[in-house]
């Protein structure tokens, strides 16, 4: 079985070292193919920060992919904000913005939902939706297609109405359209599993992280991860694992399996 874990909201600068040192070890045990970042890796976007985010990721026994949240933009330096949003980050994490991964089994697209002219909200442009769009129309038939945003597709409470990623409509008619399977997001440090109206009879899933590692955990939410389990050409089962502070280690806390309808033909 083929697994990525999900992770989102580390907010180095904040982290709590028991939570750390638990994930480290739920990724040792799972080995998953790939560990996906969905933005906020630090507080303040400050080079420490950035370097503590980097020794974590360089520590584990999988590769990553990871995309920029707006706490990756520097909000109180506004010169750097201004002229050099993302140089820390790029420091760190290499200049690509966008990247992207494929294996047999996954095809996983990360977007920029983030701009430095924005504090909080984010939004995707129609020439990213365009892009996005042709990358999984060239995915191999036997991909699952994972799209990775910061900022939410979908939101469950109306007081995070005001959280939802500008443009979220328009990309996912168009990324459904084309094949996408899943979207991973983050920002409001709530985890749930929702499906999305989707053209042709597609579903599109909207799949959220909570607080991976830090002390901003959001009420009563404990600190979580997702794993995904891809369980032949239809389904796809999410995990949501949360941090239990008596067993000190990460535990299984809910599981939603994902019927997916097969992309159309490439």
């Amino acid at each position: 079985m083929s697994v990525l874990l999900h992770m989102s909201d580390s907010h180095f600068g904040t982290e709590r070292a028991p939570v750390l040192a638990a994930l480290r070890a739920l990724v040792q045990d799972v080995r998953p193919e790939l560990v996906v970042l969905s933005g906020d890796l630090t507080q303040r976007a400050r080079r420490a920060q950035f370097a503590a985010a980097r020794a974590f990721v360089r520590g584990l026994p999988s590769p990553h992919l990871a995309i920029p949240g707006n706490h990756d933009i520097p909000l109180f330096a506004l010169g750097t904000r201004l002229v050099a949003p993302y140089a820390h980050y790029r420091a760190a994490f290499g200049d690509e913005l966008e990247p992207s991964w494929s294996s047999a089994d996954w095809l996983v697209l990360g977007v920029n939902t983030t701009r430095w002219w924005r504090h909080k909200q984010g939004e995707v442009s129609a020439a990213q939706v365009d892009r996005v769009a042709a990358r999984l129309r060239d995915a191999a038939p036997g991909q699952l297609r994972v799209v990775v945003v910061h900022q939410p597709m979908a939101v469950i409470r109306a007081s995070d109405q005001r959280n939802l990623l500008r443009g979220h409509a328009q990309a996912a008619g168009a990324w459904a359209l084309a094949g996408a399977q899943v979207v991973l997001g983050g920002h409001i440090h709530l985890p749930y599993v929702r499906p999305l109206p989707a053209p042709a009879g597609r579903p599109l899933w909207v799949v959220q992280a909570g607080t991976a590692v830090s002390r901003r955990v959001r009420g009563d939410t404990a600190n979580s991860v997702n794993l995904l389990h891809r369980e032949g050409a239809d389904r796809c089962t999410v995990e949501r694992w949360d941090y239990d502070a008596v067993r000190d280690a990460f535990g299984c806390r809910e599981r939603h399996v994902l019927q997916l309808r097969r992309p159309p033909a490439s």
